[in-house]
């Protein structure tokens, strides 16, 4: 997975462009949104009906984990949103070590709030630029566990900005947030 990760983010993106003088770096985010309204509640099985903006209604179970079901009425929205993130930063050896860390995260309504709540998490894998060929445009990384990978860059300028021992932090995160809001007054 690590040199996946590496491979996959570099190529689309690392060496895409940045101000002359800083090494490369930036963040690329994909965000995926759906809507729902409650159309009905049953408290009792706590089971929700749930219609799309195309009319086709759903039921759902809302298990233990939803805290505070019972702000939940027919009419509100229940708003779901997933987020995937790729951020990179190269920066000069000596600034870290290669190696891989990860996060996670849970967030969950306060007592009396609308029900909501996300999970997130991510990897970051911190890479070695091995080698810089000009005259094919290319980079060669070296991963925490050794693997080597040649990418081609998408703008060779950037590889005057950088040099063999340079690091590469790659971050990868991915969240799910859901959220009920309350129906809208006309």
């Amino acid at each position: 997975m690590t040199l996946r990760i590496i491979a996959v983010i570099i190529t689309l993106a690392l060496f895409a462009g940045c101000a002359a003088t800083q090494k490369p770096a930036g963040r690329m985010a994909d965000v995926t949104e759906a809507r729902a309204t409650v159309t009905a509640v049953d408290s009792q099985k706590r089971l929700l009906t749930l219609k799309d903006s195309g009319g086709e209604e759903m039921v759902v179970e809302a298990g233990d984990v939803v805290k505070n079901f019972d702000q939940i009425k027919a009419g509100d929205e229940v708003v779901i949103s997933y987020t995937s993130a790729v951020a990179w930063q190269v920066k000069s050896a000596g600034q870290g070590a290669p190696g891989i860390s990860t996060q996670e995260e849970v967030t969950r309504a306060q007592p009396g709030e609308k029900p909501a709540g996300s999970v997130g998490s991510s990897v970051t894998v911190t890479a070695t630029i091995t080698a810089i060929d000009m005259a094919n445009d290319t980079v060669t990384i070296t991963g925490p566990g050794g693997q080597s990978r040649t990418i081609k860059a998408r703008n060779p300028a950037n590889l005057r900005k950088v040099q063999v021992g340079d690091l590469v932090d790659i971050t990868y995160s991915e969240a799910l947030a859901v959220a009920v809001r309350p129906a809208s007054k006309n």
